[in-house]
């Protein structure tokens, strides 16, 4: 694949080709058919290289084989093309032209397999008409109307708890598998702090160009399949808007970011499946449309399936969202571990009662909690909230960001902790929450572990105190409180007035993200 990037680069920048697809699903049949659309296309099939022997042309037409290119190269520029591939080991092939017939034509050992016009192909196919059924479902987690009583050692056992789930705990067994360096390209790795070993936001990749450039390219995603269980519209916003919020978090600019998705689903002739799957389109496009950040490119995988008791069962319904953006300067940008004693937080971002869907409902299990709501996007807030923040970044009056998503601010909190070895004091009292009255009980778990969208957890310098406290409130960011400060205690603790609900050693924060005995 390398080898492939490497041919298409140099014949790119010496403008060898007029037209570039991937054979990706479909193989030959789509890229071919959707380069020659508006002109044609003549294959011979027998001129493809295979990797195994005895295929029949249908096989090598449709194959989905990897790391393959399709070029355009119009007849002056084949040997120059051929040459490049030449010298950097990359089998290249000339298996047809493109016509001016408006046909497909497609042959094997001189014998046509396929001869169909382009209109044909591209619009003369029926429209497929399916059944989709969408039906809210309430969980009974989140009818009942009472919740038992939760003391120091509930929020301490819960944070620990939810550090050690798959989808939080540290992932660095797996990072270091791969070359996440790039070829020493990575300026802002998976994973950052003190150690080496926090998890970060978002990576930054500097490419190494021929002209002096300071730019890089940071790379985020977001998911959440649980959010889907409840309402895959609202799973399909939040994914989006976390992508957004951790490019926000490193520095990365929203107003010049693009995303893909990535659909891993069930079998959509089956109704219900297929209502899900319109709900979640349906929060791609409102959310596209809503940050003015467009779908690039994406992956759909569907009729994802496994057998159990002897029944079909579907897949939990994913989505995942990657962002891509620049910063002109990639020494702007900040990681999401804590740096200096005496450094203030800032949570910017509104808390609410949005506990359905959250990972501290199911480490939880059945006990009884309030009626509560999954995560809800306010875009225009959003939007608004990530321009100011990735602004203050960049314009250096942060020290850390991190966004607040698994785990809400509790886990947020902690990560950053763990991240740069340095104790946090945070007075909840200090933070404001929706529904403004509710019990205090109610209140802490809201305020702690609520995954309410959009908001960021920001270390600020004291002599910076005025001027980013000045530009939020410049851009009209109203939702933004200070409580807490960075310390060197060694200690991680949470309080509610004079009320101390968490006080752990950052020690046993990372002992407990990395599986470890403390």
């Amino acid at each position: 694949e390398k080898k492939v990037a490497d041919v298409v680069m140099q014949a790119r920048d010496k403008q060898l080709y007029s037209a570039i697809t991937d054979c990706g699903a479909g193989g030959f049949s789509s890229a071919i058919g959707e380069m020659g659309a508006e002109c044609g296309a003549y294959v011979e099939l027998e001129k493809a290289p295979l990797k195994y022997q005895g295929l029949a042309p249908w096989e090598i037409w449709l194959s989905e084989a990897q790391e393959r290119m399709v070029l355009a190269v119009p007849p002056q520029h084949l040997e120059g093309l051929l040459e490049i591939c030449a010298i950097e080991e990359v089998e290249a092939s000339i298996i047809g032209t493109f016509t001016n017939g408006h046909r497909l034509i497609v042959t094997y050992h001189g014998q046509t397999v396929a001869d169909l016009p382009m209109p044909f192909l591209h619009d003369g196919r029926p429209d497929r008409m399916l059944e989709a059924v969408w039906i809210r479902e309430k969980n009974s987690n989140v009818e009942t109307q009472s919740i038992a009583p939760a003391g120091a050692m509930d929020c301490v056992s819960t944070l620990l708890n939810l550090l050690k789930h798959p989808t939080i705990a540290s992932k660095e067994s797996v990072v270091r598998r791969y070359d996440h360096e790039v070829q020493g390209a990575t300026a802002l790795k998976p994973l950052v702090g003190r150690a080496g070993d926090g998890p970060g936001d978002a990576a930054i990749l500097q490419p190494i160009l021929d002209e002096q450039s300071k730019a890089g390219i940071v790379l985020s995603n977001g998911i959440n399949p649980l959010y889907g269980r409840f309402d895959p519209y609202w799973m399909a916003m939040n994914a989006v808007d976390e992508a957004l919020r951790n490019l926000t978090a490193v520095g990365g600019d929203i107003e010049r970011a693009a995303i893909l998705d990535n659909f891993c689903w069930g079998n959509p002739t089956d109704s219900a499946q297929l209502g899900m799957l319109v709900r979640a389109v349906k929060g791609c496009h409102d959310a596209a449309v809503g940050f003015g950040v467009p779908f690039i490119s994406g992956k759909d995988s569907l009729n994802n399936e496994y057998r159990a008791n002897g029944q079909r069962l579907p897949v939990i319904p994913t989505l995942l969202i990657s962002a891509l953006s620049v910063i002109d300067d990639a020494a702007q940008s900040v990681d999401m571990s804590l740096k200096q004693p005496g450094n203030l937080l800032y949570l910017v971002g509104q808390t609410r009662n949005e506990l359905a869907g959250s990972h501290f409902l199911e480490i939880i299990g059945d006990r009884d909690f309030p009626e509560t709501t999954i995560p809800r996007v306010d875009v225009a807030k959003a939007r608004n909230t990530m321009n100011s923040v990735g602004k203050a970044i960049r314009a250096g009056l942060v020290q850390s960001c991190h966004d607040l998503s698994e785990g809400g601010l509790a886990v947020a909190a902690a990560e950053m902790a763990l991240a740069g070895l340095l104790g946090l004091s945070i007075d909840l009292e200090q933070v404001p929450c929706e529904p403004l009255e509710c019990p205090d009980e109610l209140r802490t778990t809201i305020l702690l572990f609520s995954e309410s969208a959009s908001r960021f957890l920001l270390e600020v310098a004291p002599q910076q105190r005025e001027v980013f406290e000045a530009h939020m409130r410049a851009h009209d960011v109203q939702d933004i409180t200070c409580p807490g400060n960075v310390t060197e205690t060694g200690h991680f603790q949470v309080r509610s007035g004079e009320r101390v609900l968490i006080d752990l050693a950052v020690d046993e924060l990372q002992a407990a993200w990395r599986g470890e005995q403390a």
